[in-house]
């Protein structure tokens, strides 16, 4: 690097910087993205910017698993003890605060949709905590106390336990709600009461970030999807549905993504009672450091959320609007 190269007086991306750390560390990017809970890829760009950032190869892509280069090696050696000085001076700084301050990050449409409205009525239960709540498509690092909690939707049939998971955090399922089609009332007027779910595959379908979730819930009810299912991607949750609200077409969404579309009547549930479609495709996961998983405010917020999410996939399902008909549960 030059003198005068502008770089001189700058530092690289710290997300960058923390998933080459931890490539290094665990000698692979896909261990790194498990031990950070970020997907393969992202750790993968976030290793190429850094890579750009240089100016040089710091990672072998021709080694399984991605081993470092000779100077990405010498340049992890010098990074691996300064994050760690930062991870330790952070640690003492949090704990040394007098106030309780609760980060919470969390997938966007639960964010908004559902948990800001509520986090009020916890705020009035414990007044000596103090709330922070960050809607993000990524998990923080918690080892290095970047938050206190993070909450995903995490897909798969796999049921989280609150056990001791990689990075010293643990996890625990908070809620697994049914998954079901949801349109404007004009779309859903138009789609006519479903009697049979393959009816669907002709409908206007919105996406997340990959169509995998409708196939998979088609798959769930015994459809065979065609190599190809039309409609946009829209990349989250919270964006289909909003879509949807403007008539767009018919999205995926649970209960805790919808707020109170249902009960006004500004989205409806287009499956038939009798059709089915009562089905899950993964759950709401809260997550927090191993050793702060009892602390006073962790564990009061974990059993509070338990308590609320449970209340809600309890609470009967509003009743069908416009002609349109309502699924028998709701996620």
């Amino acid at each position: 690097m030059s003198p005068r190269d502008p770089r001189r007086n700058q530092s690289p991306p710290y997300s960058a910087l923390r998933a080459f750390e931890a490539v290094g560390r665990l000698g692979g990017i896909r261990r790194a993205a498990l031990d950070l809970g970020l997907d393969h890829a992202v750790v993968s760009r976030h290793v190429r910017t850094l890579e750009e950032w240089a100016g040089l190869p710091l990672v072998n892509r021709q080694r399984e698993g991605g081993v470092l280069t000779g100077a990405g090696a010498r340049y992890h050696q010098r990074i691996s003890g300064a994050l760690e000085e930062i991870a330790q001076a952070t640690a003492e700084l949090v704990s040394s605060q007098d106030n309780e301050l609760l980060r919470i990050w969390s997938s966007p449409g639960f964010a908004s949709e559902w948990l800001t409205a509520r986090l009020p009525r916890f705020q009035s239960l414990h007044p000596g905590i103090e709330l922070e709540l960050r809607p993000t498509d990524s998990s923080p690092d918690l080892s290095r106390y970047e938050a206190e909690v993070d909450i995903r939707y995490v897909y798969g049939d796999l049921v989280v336990e609150p056990a001791v998971v990689t990075g010293g955090s643990r996890r625990v399922e908070l809620a697994r709600p049914t998954v079901f089609p949801v349109a404007s009332p004009e779309v859903a007027q138009a789609i006519g009461p479903v009697k049979e779910i393959a009816c669907l595959l002709r409908a206007p379908l919105l996406h997340e970030e990959t169509k995998d979730f409708w196939r998979a819930w088609f798959t769930a009810n015994g459809i065979a999807c065609p190599e190809h299912l039309a409609g946009p991607l829209l990349w989250q949750a919270h964006l289909t549905i909003e879509a949807a609200r403007r008539g767009q077409g018919v999205a995926l969404a649970n209960r805790f993504l919808l707020g109170d579309d249902l009960k006004t009547g500004r989205l409806a549930a287009v499956i038939d009672r009798n059709a089915g479609a009562d089905v899950s495709l993964g759950a709401y996961v809260f997550a927090a450091r191993a050793d702060k998983w009892q602390s006073p405010a962790i564990a009061g917020l974990r059993q509070w959320l338990r308590s609320q999410t449970a209340e809600m996939l309890a609470a009967p399902a509003p009743p069908p609007r416009n002609g349109a008909t309502n699924a028998a549960r709701q996620r």
